[in-house]
This record gives C-alpha cells, sequence and structure tokens, in this order.
C-alpha cells in the first residue's frame, strides 16, 4: 500500500506547490469555524449561537469551494470562477453585516459582542483573502480591500453613529484583509511561476529534440541533394543519348548506378553516426546538462576501450535517464557511473528525486531503450531504493577482450 510519503514524493513539483497552496486555502475554513466557534460557544446564546455558526459554516463552506474553482483557475483548468467569487462576496457582506447587527442590537453583554466581533472579524478577513486568489491584477485586489474595508467602516457608521468606531474598524480590515489578500496573491504568483518554469523544463526537452532532427535532416540533405542533382542530370542525358541512338547512354546510366550505390553507402554512414551515440560524449552532456539545471551530478568511470555497439547502447541509455530526471524528477543530486565487472559493462545511474521514477514501470521510454539493449545483450533494471531514490541500473556484456576491469 503507498503511505502520505509516497503519494507525496511521487508528485511533481509544481504538484506539491498546488497541493500545499490548497491545503493552506482550504484550512481557512477550519480555523474560521473553529475560532468563531470557540467565541460563540463561550459568550452567546445557545439560540443566537447555533445561528451564528450556521452562518459562519455557510460562509466557509462557499470559502473552500472557491477555493478549489479559484486554483483550478490559476493551473488553467477551469475559467475564472465569476459566479462563486459573486456568491462568497455576498455571503461575507450578508455575516458580517449580520454580526454587526448583533453587536448593536442583539441582546447585551460582552460574551455577545465578543462572539459577534469574532464572526465578523473572521468572516471578513478569510472571505476578502480567498476572493483575492480569483482576482485579475493587483489594482483590482486593491479595490476588493478597500471596498470592503471601507463598507465595514461604512455599516458600523450607520449603525453606531461613531465616526470614530467607524475609522477603526475602517482601518483594522483594510490592514488585515490586505496582509492575507497579498497572501493569496504572493500564492498565486508562486504556484504560476512554478507551473511556467516547469514548461521551460519542457520546451528545453522539446527542443533539444527538434535540434537533434534538425541536424539529421541537414545531413541527409547534404548528402542527397547534390548526388540526386547529378543522377537527374545524368539520366536525362542518358536519355537524350539513348533517342539518337548513341553508345554513350550505356555509360551514363551505369554512372547513374554508381552513384546511386554510392548514395546509399553515404546514407547508411548518416544513420548509423545518428543511431551510435558516443557514450564519452553523452556523460560530459549529461554532467553538463545537470549541473545547469541545479542539480549536483558526479561521473565515475570512463568509456574508453569499449567496444562501439556497447557505447552506442549505454549512451542512449544515459540521454534518457538525464532527460527523466530534467523531466520528471525534483531530483538535488544525481550519480552516474560506468565500469567493467565480471566480463559485463555496468552502468549505474542514481537520483535522490524519486519522482523521477515515474517512467520506470515499463514507460515508452525504458521500454524503447530495453530494445536497443537486446540487440547487445543488455538488460536494465529501474527501481526505488531507499528513502526517495530512484536507480537505474543496466548490464550489457562485452563481445572482445583487451577491456581492463574497473570497479563500479
Amino acid at each position: 500500500m503507498r503511505g502520505p510519503g509516497t503519494w507525496w514524493r511521487g508528485k511533481s513539483t509544481p504538484a506539491k506547490v498546488e497541493t500545499y497552496t490548497r491545503g493552506s486555502f482550504h484550512f481557512f475554513a477550519v480555523i474560521e469555524v473553529g475560532g468563531s466557534g470557540v467565541s460563540v460557544a463561550g459568550g452567546a446564546g445557545s439560540g443566537l449561537g447555533a445561528w451564528l455558526m450556521l452562518l459562519v459554516c455557510a460562509h466557509a463552506a462557499i470559502g473552500a469551494l472557491t477555493v478549489s474553482r479559484a486554483v483550478d483557475w490559476v493551473c488553467g483548468r477551469r475559467e475564472q470562477p465569476i459566479r462563486m467569487l459573486w456568491a462568497l462576496g455576498a455571503a461575507t457582506g450578508v455575516v458580517a453585516v449580520t454580526a454587526l447587527g448583533v453587536v448593536e442590537y442583539g441582546p447585551k453583554g460582552d460574551g455577545v459582542d465578543s462572539a459577534a466581533g469574532s464572526v465578523f472579524s473572521f468572516v471578513m478577513v478569510f472571505g476578502v483573502g480567498i476572493m483575492a486568489l480569483g482576482v485579475h491584477g493587483r489594482r483590482r485586489v486593491y479595490a476588493l480591500v478597500t471596498g470592503f474595508a471601507t463598507g465595514a467602516g461604512a455599516v458600523v457608521l450607520t449603525i453606531s453613529g461613531s465616526a470614530l468606531a467607524a475609522l477603526i474598524i475602517a482601518v483594522a480590515m483594510l490592514l488585515s484583509c490586505g496582509f492575507v489578500a497579498f497572501t493569496a496573491v504572493f500564492s498565486v504568483w508562486l504556484l504560476k511561476s512554478v507551473y511556467e518554469l516547469d514548461e521551460a523544463r519542457e520546451t528545453r526537452a522539446r527542443l533539444a529534440v527538434a535540434e537533434e532532427r534538425l541536424r539529421f535532416g541537414r545531413d541527409l540533405h547534404d548528402v542527397m541533394g547534390r548526388n540526386l542533382a547529378v543522377i537527374a542530370l545524368k539520366s536525362e542525358l542518358a536519355v537524350q543519348l539513348a533517342r539518337r541512338g548513341r553508345s554513350e547512354a550505356v555509360e551514363q546510366m551505369i554512372e547513374v548506378q554508381r552513384i546511386a550505390q554510392e548514395s546509399q553507402r553515404e546514407v547508411r554512414d548518416v544513420v548509423r553516426g545518428y543511431r551510435e551515440a558516443d557514450l564519452g560524449v553523452e556523460l560530459a552532456g549529461a554532467q553538463g546538462v545537470l549541473t545547469a539545471a541545479g542539480i549536483d551530478c558526479e561521473v565515475t568511470g570512463e568509456a574508453a576501450g569499449l567496444p562501439v555497439e556497447v557505447q552506442s547502447a549505454l549512451a542512449w541509455v544515459v540521454r534518457e535517464a538525464t532527460t527523466n530526471v530534467l523531466r520528471h524528477g525534483n531530483a538535488e543530486r544525481c550519480a552516474v557511473s560506468v565500469g567493467v565487472r565480471e566480463g559485463r559493462v555496468v552502468l549505474k545511474v542514481e537520483n535522490d528525486g524519486a519522482a523521477g521514477a515515474s517512467d520506470g514501470g515499463g514507460g515508452s521510454g525504458l521500454a524503447g531503450l530495453r530494445e536497443r539493449l537486446a540487440a547487445v545483450d543488455g538488460t536494465l533494471e529501474a527501481c526505488r531504493v531507499g528513502e526517495g531514490v530512484f536507480r537505474l541500473v543496466v548490464e550489457v556484456p562485452l563481445v572482445g577482450a583487451g577491456v581492463r576491469e574497473g570497479a563500479v
């Protein structure tokens, strides 16, 4: 069974930030109900207290639903929840005005006033803070906070007739609501930034693949473009000579045949060079890319002396493993080692971002590597080891002598 720790480690960094943001603002509902409940239970009567708690619970429920839809909107999964924002704003205003009305016109007593004031404060602060999650732009957030603070002061002035009390309430709500709204705006900015960084990482990986395809296309064009042009010209010349009954047409077609065979050989060389990646180059490239991404990468062992086909297979493993660490993991350290043991080349790739193991259960990337390794009788194992560590182990038998054994 998967425990809470495994569930959390299995998430990507953006998903973790989203879960933390969503959970933090959902917890506002718990604080609102709990904080108001303590004051209401200690100061209001059973009848009035029950009505006040019913209003608080309804407001908290609307707030929790607004949080879910607002975070989905921030992540681009739904449209802006305008109706929910209006509903939360209306609920906040109704409960706040009701609480102020209880203070002025309800049963007298410090306990009742304290309970109603607590309900007013919690509802205003958390209501405005949650609404700030689903609002575009700083100016609208400023208008939201200022509007509710001014409205609270106006209601107090209307009910009590005290300008001083109205000013105090307005300033207190401006500061407290502004602080929570700032927290919401910062959380939205952080969540968007993390997702944009993750998307940039995905784009970088796709650009690397596209660049390699373009390189291959350029090489293939350089090889085939000239030869095909020569074949076309000589074929046309052979046709003209044949129509005139000239024997030189046979010589031209023999030349066309030779160029075509040479083109086949050159294309095979290009494809072979594309498929047979160099292990030493890939190890150096992996260390450079991971280091640039802020991941401490240690590479041990050398590729010198290994057969070409073994180097090619292992180079593709290094390339795929590096891509997985960059795209799917949350690693801070990565270790790559290569060596020879008991007549087999052993390649190990370990990183401490277990989320990078998402492809380890038979995903298309590792499945493709297994197919490549099968051509050289190699094996591949991918699994989690220890606390949050993902390990990839590849073994390929050597087909030749003269390779010095070394520790892995």
